[in-house]
């Protein structure tokens, strides 16, 4: 009967499934010297788990301190921001020629439709003037 519970005790622990309780009874049963022959190989590693319990690292253990990220982190913003700056300014630059190439192309339209009314305002003043004469002609000769 115990020999049937020793081996659902240790398909529990393969699977990760057993209670404290469980691993102290599987732990006393492997180290006591009397296992099943099938359940030879569970006896080893229940023996180096008791001999490593023991076990104690006296080396000193030189650890390196942790760099701060924070500074980095801090300079990364910097970089950021600068770039946000630079690329507003490259922007605007950008902009403000687009809009001067608007208004060029604006004034010269503005400026050729000024031309064209004041050639026709001189043919008008033109006929306006040769009207002039003629009236001025037709004055004299009724007077």
């Amino acid at each position: 009967m115990e020999l049937a519970n020793i081996e659902k005790l240790v398909e529990k622990y393969l699977n990760a499934e057993t209670s404290l309780q469980e691993e102290t009874t599987l732990r006393n049963y492997f180290t006591g010297g009397n296992v099943a022959q099938h359940l030879q190989e569970y006896e080893y590693m229940f023996n180096y788990f008791a001999t490593t319990k023991d076990e104690t690292y006296t080396k000193t253990i030189e650890l390196e301190p942790k760099k701060s990220k924070k500074r980095n982190f801090k300079w990364l913003s910097v970089a950021a921001f600068i770039m946000l700056l630079f690329s507003v300014f490259v922007g605007k630059i950008a902009h403000d020629k687009a809009q001067e190439k608007k208004a060029e192309k604006i004034y010269a339209q503005v400026t050729k439709g000024l031309k064209l009314l004041s050639t026709n305002l001189k043919k008008g003043e033109n006929a306006v003037a040769t009207l002039y004469t003629y009236e001025n002609t037709v004055n004299k000769i009724l007077k």
